[in-house]
C-alpha cells in the first residue's frame, strides 16, 4: 500500500516532524526530514498540527442548514421546544439526507472528523431518521466517522411503543440508545431507566441519557443511573448528556457524585452553554470521568445557533470555567480530541502510531493560540485522505 507523508509540521506545538501514513492509519511519526519511502507528499509549511476533533454530542438529523433561514418559534422549555419541534419538522423536510450532509461537511470543513450523534427515534419518524443519517455519511464516502445513538426526544414511557423502536434501532446496529429526563419528561424514573438498561444489557449496546434537570432532581437521578450502571455491569458504557445538575451541587454532593460515576465508569458530554452552572472539571479529570464536548443541535428548532466548530465549543468550556493558563487552556483542546477517544469507541486518537489518520493544520503558534483564535483549518486529513484544503471541503 503506497504511504502517504506528511511534511514539517509540528504536533501539539512541539519540534517538527513528519507523519508518514498508510491507509486509513498512522505509520510512523519521525523528525522532520527524515521519512523515507515512496508515496505522495504533502508540504505541512510548518504548521501546528492538531488530531481530528471529536464531537461527542451532536444532532445530525434535526438540522435545516442549506436551507431558508428559519425564525426561532414556540416555548424556550424543553417541552416547548420538542412540542415545537413536532409540529413543524414534517413541514421543513426534517429529517433529509442534504441538510445532514451538509451539517457534516461543516463539522470536517472545521476539523472533526468522527461524531456521536443522537438521532430521534419516535412515533412519527420511526428509524427513518438513522437511515437518513446513515445514507448522509455514505454520500462523504467514509471521510468521518459517525456513531449512532438512537434517541427518544418525545418521550419514552409516555410514549407506548417507543421502548420497541429503541430495541430495533440496537439490533440494527446503533451503538447505543438514548434517554430523556427520566423524572420531568416521563415522570416515572424508574421505569424509564429500567426499560433502557434492560435493551442495553440484551443488546450489548451503550446509553446515553440526556439530563437537562438541575438541582436535586438532576442528582437523584445521577445517583439512579449510577446504581443501574453498577449493577448491569455496564462500566464504560454509559453517558450523561449535559447533565446540568452536577455543576449546580455544593461541593460535597458534587466529590460525592464524582467519585460515583468514575467507580461506574459514566462518562460526561456537554455542550458548555452560556448561562450554565460549571462542571468539577478538575475533580472529574482527576477521578478520570471521561469528558466530551458536543455541537448539540446545529440550526435547528431548538436553537438558531452553531457553525459546527469544535474549537469554539472548547473556547466556550474554557470561558465557562474560567481557565487561563496553558495548560489549562490545552486542556480544553484535549476535550475535543483525544480525551473524547472513548466516545466513539477508539483506543486511541493522537498524532501516533497505530492512531487513525485524522489530521488538522492550522496557521497558529502553538495550541493556546489556536483555541482562543479559532483560526481556518488549513488542511484536515481524515482516515488518511485529505478532505479539506485551505478551508475549502474538497469531498
Amino acid at each position: 500500500m503506497a504511504h502517504v507523508i506528511l511534511t514539517n509540521v509540528r504536533p501539539w506545538g512541539a519540534a517538527p516532524v513528519d507523519i508518514v501514513m498508510s491507509g486509513a492509519e498512522i505509520l510512523s511519526v519521525v523528525p522532520a526530514g527524515t521519512a523515507i519511502g515512496d508515496g505522495d507528499r504533502l508540504d505541512g509549511g510548518g504548521l501546528l498540527a492538531l488530531p481530528g476533533f471529536i464531537n461527542a454530542h451532536a444532532h445530525l438529523d434535526k438540522s435545516w442548514w442549506g436551507q431558508p433561514w428559519v425564525s426561532y418559534g414556540g416555548e424556550a422549555t424543553t417541552q416547548g421546544r420538542i412540542t415545537h419541534e413536532r409540529a413543524e419538522r414534517d413541514g421543513l423536510g426534517i429529517p433529509n439526507p442534504s441538510s445532514t450532509a451538509a451539517v457534516l461537511g461543516e463539522f470536517l470543513r472545521h476539523g472533526t472528523t468522527a461524531v456521536r450523534s443522537h438521532v430521534d427515534v419516535d412515533l412519527g419518524v420511526g428509524l427513518r431518521g438513522i437511515e437518513v443519517v446513515r445514507e448522509a455519511v455514505a454520500a462523504l464516502d467514509g471521510a468521518v466517522e459517525v456513531e449512532i445513538v438512537a434517541f427518544p426526544q418525545d418521550g419514552v414511557m409516555r410514549r407506548p411503543g417507543v421502548l420497541d423502536l429503541l430495541d430495533r434501532a440496537a439490533a440494527a446496529g446503533a451503538t447505543s440508545i438514548g434517554g430523556l429526563d427520566p423524572a420531568s419528561i416521563d415522570r416515572d424514573p424508574v421505569a424509564q431507566l429500567d426499560g433502557l438498561f434492560s435493551i442495553a444489557e440484551r443488546r450489548g449496546v451503550g446509553l446515553d441519557v440526556h439530563l437537562h434537570d438541575g438541582g436535586d432532581l438532576g442528582a437523584f437521578q445521577i445517583e439512579l443511573i449510577v446504581e443501574r450502571t453498577l449493577r448491569a455491569g455496564l462500566h464504560g458504557k454509559v453517558t450523561v448528556s449535559h447533565g446540568f445538575a452536577l455543576g449546580e451541587l455544593p461541593a460535597n454532593r458534587q466529590r460525592s457524585l464524582v467519585e460515583a460515576c468514575a467507580e461506574a465508569g459514566v462518562s460526561w458530554a456537554t455542550v458548555a452553554p452560556v448561562r450554565t452552572a460549571p462542571l468539577p472539571w478538575r475533580s472529574m479529570r482527576d477521578h478520570g470521568v471521561p469528558v466530551g464536548l458536543g455541537t448539540d443541535g446545529i440550526r435547528d428548532l431548538w436553537s438558531p445557533y452553531g457553525d459546527g466548530d469544535l474549537l469554539r465549543v472548547a473556547l466556550g468550556f474554557a470561558r465557562l470555567h474560567g481557565l487561563r493558563t496553558d495548560e489549562e487552556l490545552t486542556h480544553a483542546v484535549e476535550l475535543a480530541s483525544t480525551r473524547a477517544a472513548g466516545f466513539v469507541h477508539r483506543d486511541a486518537h493522537d498524532l501516533v502510531a497505530g492512531a487513525r489518520a485524522d489530521i488538522v493544520l492550522l496557521d497558529a503558534e502553538n495550541v493556546q493560540d489556536a483555541l482562543v483564535r479559532a483560526p481556518r483549518r488549513e488542511l484536515v486529513v481524515a482516515g488518511g485522505r485529505v478532505v479539506v484544503r485551505d478551508g475549502e471541503l474538497r469531498v
